[in-house]
């Protein structure tokens, strides 16, 4: 999938649409969910035009992925919930339900999520 530089993300990166900022470094921004799932809802997305974690993983510099995963435990610190805990989710491609074509992390906590998954039974 090629990237599409007028995704939402993009956009946000660009100054175009405004976000509740909760981090930022010259390698990532870190905002609130417009439609969180739990207390905390927080997206971690890379600066650079990345449409999943196999893109980024794959041509991402070292210095953006030691930016991206340092950027975890000082944004869960920073939200109170690295004490009680927190789940991080990364959806890449249609069976996961990815919704915007641009890498990023969901950090969510604040409250007890239950389990993570289901299978039918």
């Amino acid at each position: 999938m090629a990237y599409d530089s007028n995704n939402i993300f993009a956009r946000i990166l660009r100054g175009e649409i405004p976000c509740d900022k909760v981090y930022e470094d010259s390698h990532v921004l870190a905002f609130r969910d417009i439609r969180p799932h739990a207390k905390v809802h927080v997206l971690l997305i890379p600066k650079g035009p990345y449409v999943s974690l196999e893109d980024f993983s794959a041509r991402a510099s070292e210095a953006e992925i030691v930016a991206f995963h340092r950027a975890i435990p000082k944004i869960t610190a920073e939200l109170g919930v690295a004490v009680t805990g927190y789940r991080a989710i990364a959806n890449s491609g249609a069976d996961s339900h990815q919704e915007v074509p641009h890498y990023h992390l969901h950090l969510l906590g604040g409250q007890r999520l239950g389990p993570l998954l289901s299978l039918p039974h």
